[in-house]
């Protein structure tokens, strides 16, 4: 029978919980809730910052720069400063375009900041002088710019780079890629177009009397797409028929007639070198490594060499807030299932960037520093507390992290380095108010009137003893995070997650602390026998 009767939040929540059947479904539900919360969070290795901002694109033909700068760039500038969250603005103004770069303040909501930065275009298109062509808007994808994975595609030993096999493979697996659930962007870097090459003769072309413009009209009037012809008989029937292509191959572009020569027409052969082959205008070439040593390929490990090679990357980027680690698995399988497909057209790849490993890794490797730091809690609690109290301390602490990822994930926020610094940051704390509880309810264990007491009351007091200054000791700790929410550009969005987690982690300590150290005491300790003091005392008394 419990006669106390608390007046603190403390105590009335030991005394809830310290008989009720539920308090043990209550923990181990809270610690399946943040497993589950670990396991399906988002990963990351850094949290993702939302940067918004675009570029106002305003072509006018014909002007020069200072016309630009005067009737575009600085209107537009004025203007743009009306939107509310502007940070910085850049304006340019060169030969027949001005353009405007806007950046918004740091943590502003990109949909928001792109709508409100095209209905103030449109809204002053009337105020543009004449001439002005139809403003382009276009706004930063910042946060889907960052690819998480990088696939390499090199020619394997004995083929030679054909990008004319594979540039339409890796553009067809580009597009299966781009399907994969939460795949945001793909681009491929490097890669060569097969196409025609018409190399001019100058020489022939001034002995035929012709112009570049002749040549490239010609080339231009038959490169065209035409489609197909559709009409109706007159017996209401549906006539479809199409029209085969004018270029198939090298001796179709070969055969374009230029212009007529006395009666004779002039072929493009006759005045220029036509050739199958890639856009070798494109200087954007890429190549690839092998470091000595390196598993893939094979050849540079035999030879111990750095053979350098031509490649084609394909960057693959997430949608924000989404996992890192499952977005990266999902790609390695189609990858996977065109493994066999590129190899027999003589192509192999490998992963040069895998961001999903490496935030894997990260959050792995943060769980068991976390894990590594309860035990050596632990170790030191025991010289402290004693086993038995220590048992019941280090118990709180996963109760308290799984609250605080329950709550995280609920917010929407990622698991990263910065969130799980924060839960670092915050487990020496973590563990206060349960010592306190558990310090206090021993002194009440050992106290001279024990034995007149129940166990249950005993609990019940010594938790309701300390509940107010511990919640004043913890809410001061809060109130130091808290200006740490107001920290603002690159640094205050990222460091968001430590302000946002550690108060939340030190009230779940406070609530943890008073419902479970009570109720596991009541499980774990007992009171001291005083059997030996009482008849050591008795023998004194006889004796005098």
């Amino acid at each position: 029978m419990i006669t106390y009767k608390p007046k603190d939040v403390a105590g009335k929540l030991a005394l809830g919980f310290l008989k009720n059947p539920l308090t043990s479904v209550l923990g181990i539900s809270l610690l399946l809730l943040g497993f589950i919360s670990l396991q399906v969070m988002p990963r990351e290795e850094d949290p993702q910052i939302a940067i918004s901002g675009g570029a106002v694109i305003a072509p006018m033909p014909g002007a020069t720069p200072q016309e630009i700068e005067n009737v575009i760039v600085n209107p537009l500038e004025r203007k743009i400063r009306e939107i509310k969250g502007v940070d910085h603005i850049y304006g340019m103004a060169m030969n027949n375009v001005g353009i405007v770069n806007v950046v918004y303040k740091i943590g502003e909501r990109r949909e928001d900041a792109n709508l409100k930065l095209y209905d103030k275009v449109m809204q002053n298109m009337d105020k543009l002088p004449k001439g002005v062509m139809q403003p382009l808007v276009k706004p930063f994808d910042i946060d889907i710019d960052i690819p998480i994975l990088t696939f390499a595609f090199y020619p394997l030993e004995g083929h030679k780079a054909d990008y004319e096999k594979l540039f339409p493979l890796a553009r067809h697996l580009q597009q299966r890629i781009n399907a994969v659930e939460n795949v945001a962007k793909t681009t491929l870097v490097g890669a060569h177009k097969p196409q025609f090459n018409v190399e001019v003769d100058l020489n022939k072309l001034s002995a035929y009397n012709l112009s570049m413009g002749q040549i490239m009209k010609a080339i231009q009037s038959i490169a065209v797409d035409v489609p197909d012809v559709k009409g109706r008989t007159k017996d209401n029937k549906l006539l479809i028929f199409g029209v085969k292509n004018a270029i198939e191959d090298v001796d179709d572009v070969k055969n374009i007639i230029v212009a007529q020569y006395m009666g004779s027409p002039i072929y493009l052969r006759d005045v220029a070198k036509v050739q199958r082959g890639i856009d070798f205008q494109n200087f954007k070439t890429a190549y690839v490594t092998f470091k000595p040593g390196a598993k893939t390929p094979e050849e540079a490990e035999k030879a111990k060499m750095t053979p350098v090679k031509e490649q084609i990357t394909l960057t693959v980027a997430k949608l924000a807030g989404t996992n890192a680690v499952f977005v990266a698995n999902d790609v390695l399988k189609v990858m996977e299932e065109y493994k066999k497909e590129l190899k027999k057209a003589g192509f192999g790849y490998i992963v040069t960037r895998n961001y999903g490993k490496r935030a894997n890794d990260a959050v792995n490797e943060l769980v068991r520093h976390l894990l590594i730091t309860i035990v050596i809690i632990a170790v030191m609690l025991v010289f402290a507390l004693g086993f038995k109290e220590s048992i019941i301390v280090t118990l709180t602490v996963p109760a308290i992290l799984a609250v605080t990822l329950f709550i995280a994930w609920l917010s929407g926020q990622t698991i990263n380095r910065i969130t799980l610094f924060a839960f670092l940051l915050s487990l020496g704390l973590l563990v206060d108010a349960a010592i306190i509880v558990i310090e206090n309810i021993h002194r009440h264990l050992h106290a001279h009137d024990v034995d007149e007491r129940s166990m249950e009351e005993i609990l019940v007091e010594a938790t309701d003893e300390i509940g107010a200054p511990t919640n004043i000791a913890t809410l001061a700790i809060i109130m130091t995070m808290i200006p740490m929410l107001f920290v603002g550009g690159m640094m205050g969005s990222f460091m968001k997650p430590i302000p946002l987690n550690v108060p939340v982690a030190l009230v779940a300590s406070l609530v943890v602390a008073y419902i479970f150290t009570p109720y596991l005491s009541l499980k774990l300790l007992k009171k001291p026998e005083h059997k030996h003091h009482h008849r050591h005392h008795d023998t004194k008394e006889a004796k005098s």
